[in-house]
């Protein structure tokens, strides 16, 4: 029988508060003035069921701000929510997926406040994700009044909101995961239960905190025969196996809302939640996903082989074809390395910086690649020194120190009037508008650099070729730039480097002396370099290698 606790929380009957659990204390540590702006957050949700195409299922997802962060869930804070990457999971031809989260609601509140709308636009067969919690905490009666009772029984608690004189029931955080697994149902709809995301926090063990509504969640879609996604779990081994540094980087600003990095992963762990499950309740919403396999490179690893993989921009990986045309030294690896011994994998992509290079996916692919034994070359620079917040959209904050800043994404100027250019969208999903937390140049390599020591590889740090300019009768180079931050970083990480520049700079001084002379090694500008370049930059990279006594010297040809 439901047990129904009266309280009118005057002095005379503080006592009976005691009657049921202790509201949880807000450890989240932060502020979000979302519920104070609704009507204006609310211009940014969808209109609920308004992305139904024809007769197709929609995804809803219910959630607070670690879901859709900010007032308008636009980035403008540096902070995304997993919701705004959740779509890529699905296949937008069978389903579509709504994000209608909204920051700082409670289990409690999202249900009072937000819900009837969601409830009346859901059609049978629709699917609604419920990961809601991180709120339900602080008082009962005041304030933000967003508590919940912890647990999962029918305990409830008839209170009036000291500010608004306004009357509610309360219930247990389960009994309000019943209520909105009861209305999905009534619609046709089909409930699943996912944990919420993990905090930025540690035990004293060194593992992420778990916090309780995880087994609370379990409980309920125990009894109610409904799917259950174990988020936090999933997630929080993750960050475990990051280590703290990278762990850090994938919340911003506070210690729950997560940046990029972490809004990705956690959309990519919900969707390995899915996928891997094995309720047959969740097989019609498998048929409609896609891309949870991890996107790799196909490699060669006969009889054990290892691989080293080679990432940078045109001046590693290039035309690559034509005899009398540009050349990266990434495509003649093969001159220097026994491919009998170590695969190549020459990931590297014309026009590319370290923030284009891992916006677009292609770091990504790398990451996913590696095993313990490959090696990773990692060769940036020509390219990231350009404008941040304009079309081509890789340039990077000039500094070898750990620093970032959220940048809006402009149009180039003589693009300003051509709407169709201003609403393109390019391959790394930067758009007009759209907000970007921009790192240093030194910070990408760092990240690259923890990428690979994570898997159990080899990162190896290589400068940027130099350019065919001459001033004061010697090559350019640009070791107060670009040769300072590699340096900085070598410091800072004690990654092995191979200073390509500077090998390549002594031998085109010696052996041509001028630009002229030199022109041979490069190919229709001064950057870009000819067959025999990409060869003698090969050699050279050989070269620094050897002199590093370097673990990837035992793969060289004799």
């Amino acid at each position: 029988m439901r047990k129904l606790i009266s309280i009118l929380f005057a002095a005379s009957s503080l006592t009976a508060l005691a009657q049921v659990a202790e509201a949880p204390k807000d450890v989240n540590g932060v502020i979000d003035n979302t519920p104070d702006s609704i009507a204006k957050a609310m211009t940014a949700r969808p209109v609920p069921g308004s992305s139904r195409r024809g007769n197709n299922p929609v995804l809803f997802l219910i959630g607070n701000s670690t879901m859709r962060t900010g007032t308008m869930g636009n980035g403008n804070n540096g902070q995304w929510g997993w919701g705004y990457y959740a779509h890529e999971y699905f296949n937008a031809d069978k389903i579509t997926v709504e994000n209608q989260a909204l920051g700082g609601m409670s289990s409690r509140t999202f249900y009072n406040k937000l819900w009837q709308p969601i409830k009346q636009a859901i059609r049978p067969g629709d699917w609604v994700i419920i990961s809601i919690g991180h709120n339900d905490n602080g008082p009962y009666d005041s304030g933000r009044a967003r508590a919940s009772i912890p647990g999962v029984g029918d305990d409830s608690l008839e209170v009036t909101i000291k500010e608004t004189g306004e009357h509610e029931t309360v219930y247990t955080y389960g009994g309000y995961m019943r209520k909105y697994i009861n209305d999905v149902r009534a619609q046709g709809g089909f409930p699943i239960l996912m944990s919420l995301t993990p905090r930025n926090a540690y035990d004293e063990k060194g593992k992420i905190v778990r916090k309780p509504h995880t087994q609370w969640q379990m409980q309920v879609a125990a009894e109610e025969g409904v799917p259950f996604i174990d988020l936090n779990e999933i997630s929080a081994r993750k960050l475990e196996a990051y280590g703290k540094w990278k762990t850090d980087y994938h919340f911003f600003l506070d210690k729950i809302h997560t940046s990029r990095f972490g809004a990705m992963m956690n959309a990519r762990s919900a969707a390995e939640g899915l996928m891997a499950s094995h309720n047959p309740a969740l097989n019609p919403l498998k048929a409609m996903m896609k891309n949870v396999e991890l996107n790799t490179w196909p490699v060669d690893r006969t009889d054990g082989k290892p691989v080293v993989f080679i990432t940078g921009d045109s001046t590693v990986k290039n035309e690559d074809k034509d005899a009398d045309g540009m050349w990266g030294w990434g495509s003649v690896a093969g001159t220097v390395f026994d491919e009998s011994k170590i695969s190549i994998v020459n990931a590297a992509m014309a026009g590319r910086s370290c923030r284009s290079f891992m916006n677009e996916g292609r770091w990504e692919r790398v990451y996913n690649s590696l095993r313990p034994g490959d090696f990773v070359l990692i060769q940036f620079g020509h390219n990231d020194i350009s404008p941040i917040d304009m079309p081509k959209y890789r340039g990077a904050i000039a500094t070898a120190a750990d620093t970032c800043h959220v940048y809006k994404m402009k149009a180039a100027k003589e693009d300003l009037t051509k709407q169709n250019i201003i609403d393109q969208k390019l391959k790394s999903n930067t758009t007009v508008g759209s907000y970007e937390v921009v790192y240093s140049f030194g910070w990408y390599l760092k990240k690259f650099i923890q990428d690979v020591r994570e898997k159990g590889a080899t990162p190896i740090l290589v400068s940027l070729t130099p350019r065919n300019e001459w001033p004061n009768g010697k090559i350019e180079r640009r070791n107060d730039s670009y040769g300072a931050w590699y340096r900085q970083v070598v410091a800072d990480t004690g990654v092995e480097f191979v200073d390509l520049h500077n090998l390549a700079a002594d031998f085109l001084d010696k052996k041509c002396g001028k630009k002229e002379k030199a022109m041979k090694y490069f190919k229709r500008d001064h950057t870009h370099s000819s067959l025999l370049g990409a060869k003698t930059n090969a050699k050279c990279v050989a070269k620094g290698l050897k002199a590093n006594n370097s673990p990837l010297t035992a793969y060289l040809k004799k």
